[in-house]
């Protein structure tokens, strides 16, 4: 890496840290380009060199927030191991309470076409790397329906766990999260060789 593409990458840090600290203290809606580059110590040429408007860091924040998750899935392999469920759900709920851009979608009902957005995007993830051997319900689309079910699920419990200002404590709602996958969604998929 250059030392241009580091500047880059250094100030596009900045700005979203000043944006997700920003979310701590306004609504999105009242978030202004001039907040984000008082926040971040940046000039507003580097901000537009990064950004068209604060609607184009939004969905970079979305698409970054998506990646970050899809890197946790990766890590996640679907065994009868609830003590490994257990540590990806609490991965998912700590990075939930650290981001406050997930938090504060998963409040508003702006949050509906993120979602809609990261199911479909997790949705075609989940059936790409499932083997086709694994599969014993009786047809794809039951299965289809079980993934969407397992997703729903814990962005439900998610938004309420979030609604509640993160008051359970992460490691219950991990163990809540582990308990649907093991009993609820893990038994519709075996390792039939």
């Amino acid at each position: 890496m250059n030392e241009s593409d580091e500047r880059y990458s250094t100030a596009e840090e900045a700005i979203y840290e000043a944006f997700f600290l920003l979310l701590k203290e306004k609504d999105l809606d009242r978030i202004t380009v001039s907040d984000v580059i008082k926040k971040a110590g940046i000039v507003r040429s580097t901000f537009y060199n990064h950004y068209e408007n604060i609607p184009a860091l939004v969905n970079a924040a979305e698409d970054k927030t998506i990646n970050d998750i899809f890197k946790l899935m990766e890590s996640f392999n679907a065994k009868n191991d609830r003590e490994m469920c257990r540590s990806y759900y609490l991965a998912i709920c700590n990075y939930t309470r650290k981001n406050p851009f997930l938090a504060n979608l998963l409040q508003s009902p702006r949050g509906d076409a993120f979602f809609e957005k990261a199911i479909t995007m997790f949705h075609r993830y989940v059936s790409e790397v499932t083997p086709s051997n694994i599969v014993t319900l009786k047809s794809q689309a039951a299965f289809s329906y079980m993934i969407a079910g397992a997703i729903g699920s814990t962005i439900g419990i998610l938004h309420k766990w979030t609604a509640e200002d993160f008051k359970t404590p992460a490691e219950t709602i991990a163990d809540l999260l582990s308990q649907i996958f093991v009993s609820g969604i893990l038994p519709y998929l075996t390792t039939g060789n």
